[in-house]
């Protein structure tokens, strides 16, 4: 006897069964289709009516952890914040909830949209004595106030690598921190603890369901600027044991947890994580996939490393997060190591010199299925393209970057916007494309990214290298069967096929028979079920 069994419309995306009418459920995986699955008895019987089903949408790259903490932060993101003013009125708000031993935390400010970064002594009148750290909207970089500096201390003046303390024209710090340096100011509030963090998870998870999200990718907890606790793992265990986990998570970690280790002679590389630990270790719900890197910083904060300057700095080239000699050191070793890795790469020359590591990894040690990604990729020349196809490297762009994004991006590259969040170039190339948003960078609504991919234009309605958009039935693709083979994961989902989690969103209509993009971003997701589960209704 089934456990489930569901009727509607399904879109498998299957070459074999393009469409069925009816899946049989079975300890939460696809067992039957069709007429197999309505001939055989089962417990529950699920109607999904005139909806329209796709397999369930799958995030490649996003930051669960950070999403789920930022749902209880001060939102700055423009809108509801279309100033600096209304910045620091926020703050002041925020301020006044707040103990004064406390800290105002906030997130999503963009300098491209209030004309500049928020002000180090705007934010002393605004927070009455109280720290305050805001994240800009890439994640690259954050600003303080002068009651957080005097938190920080004497250590900040110890400029890590890879990172930068803004400082005047006397050498007094601003406020400002990019990159690497954003670690200075995690010691107001980190580490987290695991009961923080697991209820983060939940937190975030509760709102992916209703996104009709089955699947997600963190792209990297435990170390460096981006981790929010060493024990960031253990806190997607304890979620997963309150029954917090609601959507299948692969989980990469940060490159910090990448260290020295004694190994048997016969073994190609002396660094590791301890126990051996490395990509694959899991199940369908948790499992750790690749290792994060980071090549350098940010398109719209100007941080990324370019071969030529920005439009509207040309002197400034970004810079790269590591000496580049220990980047490739780092890059190689983990490949040794047995690592997919996944490197953060947005400007041109990130690019072009991560794909000169995976290929002197490759050389050291051939790997037939490696699966190294680049991600964002944001920048990538022709050149580079080719060199992706070639290695048999997964880029993973985000199309909502375009829309949310795109006229900061215009601002900094102007004509050079042709070679940015590439897509129809990748599948031209034969490359597999997965789907994400990297939030809360973004909005991370797939349907909105969805949306993106196909209409390439951005907020103030500038189309944005219209070349690269991708039609619906190959947006939805990357957001289920592209991002499944990103993350390893293509045996166990990214279609509905007899064998694989019965992991499936149901559509109020079908996205591909929207005549305008922008209605792709207005389908309503009815349902989700995850392992032939309903786990949200509308």
């Amino acid at each position: 006897m089934l456990d489930a069994r569901l009727t509607g419309r399904f879109v498998t995306f299957d070459d074999a069964c393009p469409e069925t009418d009816a899946l049989g459920v079975l300890g939460g995986r696809i067992v039957a289709l069709g007429d197999d699955a309505r001939s055989l008895p089962a417990r529950r019987e699920h109607d999904l009516g005139a909806a329209t089903c796709f397999p369930g949408f799958h995030d490649a790259h996003a930051h669960t952890v950070g999403f789920g903490l930022a749902l209880g932060e001060l939102d700055l993101s423009t809108p509801p914040v279309r100033s600096l003013d209304d910045l620091y009125a926020a703050v002041a708000e925020r301020a006044a909830a707040t103990p004064l031993e406390g800290v105002v935390v906030g997130r999503g400010y963009d300098q491209n949209k209030l004309g500049a970064h928020p002000d180090r002594h705007a934010l002393d009148a605004a927070s009455g004595g109280r720290a305050v750290w805001l994240t800009h909207t890439s994640g690259h970089m954050c600003v303080v106030n002068t009651a957080a500096l005097d938190r920080i201390g004497a250590a900040i003046d110890a400029e890590p690598d890879g990172g930068r303390v803004v400082r005047d024209a006397r050498g007094v710090p601003t406020g400002l921190l990019e990159e690497r340096a954003q670690v200075l100011a995690q010691a107001l509030c980190l580490p987290r603890s695991v009961t923080a963090i697991a209820r983060a998870i939940a937190d975030a998870h509760a709102v992916y369901l209703r996104e009709g999200l089955t699947s997600v990718c963190d792209a990297g907890v435990a170390g460096g600027w981006i981790g929010q606790s060493p024990a960031e793992l253990a806190g997607y265990q304890l979620a997963r044991d309150e029954g917090g986990l609601a959507v299948r998570t692969t989980v990469m970690l940060a490159d910090d947890v990448l260290s020295s280790m004694a190994r048997h002679r016969d073994d190609q590389t002396q660094r590791g994580v301890d126990a051996g630990i490395r990509t694959g270790l899991g199940d369908e719900w948790l499992r750790v996939g690749a290792l994060k890197v980071f090549a350098d910083g940010s398109l719209i904060g100007r941080t990324c490393w370019m071969h030529d300057g920005f439009t509207d700095d040309p002197g400034n080239h970004g810079y790269p997060q590591r000496d580049p000699d220990e980047l490739r050191a780092l890059i190689v070793d983990a490949h040794l190591a047995g690592w997919q890795v996944a490197t953060h790469a947005i400007g041109d020359e990130a690019v072009s010199f991560v794909l000169d590591a995976y290929e002197a990894a490759l050389a050291a040690s051939p790997r037939r299925d490696h699966r190294h990604r680049l991600e964002h990729c944001g920048v990538t020349t022709e050149a580079s393209l080719e060199r992706i196809a070639r290695l048999g490297v997964i880029p993973v762009p985000q199309g909502r970057f375009v829309g949310e994004l795109g006229d900061g991006m215009r601002a900094a590259l102007g004509a050079r916007t042709a070679d940015t969040y590439r897509l129809a170039s990748f599948l031209r190339a034969g490359v597999v494309l997965p789907g994400s948003s990297d939030r809360p960078v973004v909005d991370g609504r797939p349907l909105l990214g969805i949306a993106d991919m196909v209409a390439r234009r951005t907020e103030s309605g500038a189309p944005f290298s219209p070349h690269e958009a991708l039609t619906c039935d190959e947006a939805l693709r990357c957001y289920t069967v592209g991002s499944a083979f990103a993350t390893r994961s293509e045996r166990e989902r990214g279609t509905l096929e007899v064998g694989k989690c019965c992991d499936v969103v149901a559509l109020d209509r079908d996205p591909r028979t929207c005549a305008d993009p922008a209605e792709i971003a207005d389908v309503d997701v009815v349902a989700t079920f995850v392992g032939g589960e309903p786990r949200f209704a509308r």
